[in-house]
């Protein structure tokens, strides 16, 4: 991890744009008692650490910009790790603007965005996972999704991450210390079973495959998943989607052709938000307008993590239906559902193909929402969800990374076990991905991406 190091004092707005009873300004640098008191007009020695000030805060022709709170949390015991002041004022943008612009005045830089969070970091009050976790608990999107950002923000992610990473550590001792005795005559077999090598290396397995799990599931609680409404005209993709926002969200009509563009909405079903797509019907057609929307509907399939293939129950699955599941992109998942089914006279169902891997139909009536749990629990099933609760981990897509390459080369690990010297380097590999989560083995570059998708403030 980078060395602890302060730098120059930098301030941003800490709250939200707009206007509000309250506003912040937040500071973070070296010596910022002397700041405060140019600030406020305070002797610096009176500015007490945790201890809140009335205060005017000054202009430098000693006029009142703002009367509201002082706060400072004196070095190391702050968030940053650094000095760092809290101006409390009222929540006006001009005011706010006004008082940034004063600390700027004052010699303060404005922050980039994540900096307060990076210097977190890099002086070691958080580590990656845990400042990664800052911004998703600020982004998040329901509150499934704000208790295991929590959760993560705590420590708990990045105290599994360690455990694990503690097993490797001793194994990785054991392997290697044979390797420093090349003359005696060991017998690696017998090494290996003395030291338990092979449960060793499938418990490690297990518990790599078991954090993966909580972080796909975690995973799917931070960017939900892409579902397209597709289908013949008329077979009911506008009444699914009103039904399943709970609201009249798209235009329902007799006609067909009536959905001429993509009609996004997301909704959250036990949490998972669920980006819903409703699309033009997919059928031949001479209406220049009707194509266009037509061929936005085949881009949006393409981008799609399920595609619901809509079709009439009264009808089945028709040959033009057919046509349609064929030119579906392979490695898609697909669900039938058969909507309807009141006017066909139909109890609502689920059945699967009887071919191997078979397609699952689901039978329902978007009208009555007769079923709609039904195709709820389909596609929590096509996310990954099990009734996950307490336990997901928020995961971004290069932890998941991360995990995938130390379970891959654990796996490796435990094939070479008979060729020491590359066992031990897979161990060394798989370590070394594990300790990228929580930045003990992180680059500058990807430092710089990772922080500069945080808000400003934070």
């Amino acid at each position: 991890m980078p060395a602890s190091r302060h730098t120059e004092a930098i301030a941003a707005i800490a709250t939200a744009p707009g206007r509000g009873g309250i506003g912040v300004v937040r500071v973070s640098g070296s010596d910022l008692p002397v700041l405060a008191e140019a600030l406020t007009g305070r002797p610096a020695a009176s500015i007490l650490p945790r201890r809140a000030a009335i205060a005017d805060f000054l202009a430098a022709d000693g006029i009142a910009i703002d009367r509201g709170i002082l706060l400072y949390f004196a070095a190391p015991h702050s968030f940053t790790g650094e000095d760092v002041l809290e101006l409390q004022g009222h929540g006006g943008p001009v005011v706010m603007q006004l008082l940034l612009a004063r600390c700027v005045e004052l010699g303060v830089r404005l922050a980039e965005p994540g900096e307060f969070s990076r210097r977190a970091f890099v002086n070691d009050k958080l580590d990656l996972a845990q400042a990664e976790a800052v911004a998703d608990l600020i982004d998040a999107s329901s509150a499934q999704a704000a208790r295991s950002a929590l959760r993560s923000l705590s420590g708990e992610f990045s105290a599994v991450v360690h455990g694990i990473v503690a097993q490797l550590t001793e194994l990785r001792m054991l392997v290697e210390a044979t390797l420093d005795f090349p003359e005696e005559e060991i017998d690696a077999e017998q090494l290996l079973r003395d030291i338990d090598a092979r449960a060793r290396l499938t418990q490690l397995r297990g518990d790599i495959a078991a954090l993966q799990g909580r972080a796909r599931a975690g995973a799917m609680l931070r960017t939900g998943l892409h579902v397209v409404l597709a289908g013949l005209p008329n077979v009911g993709k506008s009444s699914l989607l009103n039904r399943l926002a709970g609201e009249e969200r798209a235009i329902v009509t007799e006609i067909a052709g009536t959905t001429r563009d993509a009609l996004r909405e997301t909704i959250h079903v036990e949490g998972i938000p669920l980006h819903v797509i409703d699309t033009a019907g997919l059928r031949e057609t001479e209406d220049p307008v009707e194509k266009i929307g037509i061929a936005r509907t085949w881009q949006e399939i393409e981008r799609a993590d399920v595609v619901l293939q809509i079709v009439d129950a009264r009808a089945g699955v028709t040959p033009a239906d057919h046509a349609i599941a064929v030119r579906l992109p392979a490695g898609i998942e697909r669900v039938v559902v058969e909507n309807k089914c009141d006017l066909a006279g139909l109890a609502p169902g689920r059945h699967q193909d009887a071919a191997p891997a078979g397609q699952v139909h689901l039978r329902l009536s978007a009208k009555t929402g007769a079923g709609m749990e039904l195709l709820h629990d389909e596609l929590l099933r096509v996310a990954g969800w099990a009734g996950h609760g307490e336990d997901v981990i928020l995961a971004r897509e290069r932890h998941l990374e991360a995990l995938g390459i130390a379970a891959e080369k654990s796996a490796l690990a435990e094939r070479r076990l008979g060729q020491l010297e590359l066992c031990a380097e897979e161990l060394r590999l798989a370590q070394e991905a594990l300790a990228s989560i929580t930045g003990e083995f992180t680059s500058d570059d990807l430092l710089g991406v990772i922080f500069s998708r945080f808000c400003i403030g934070k």
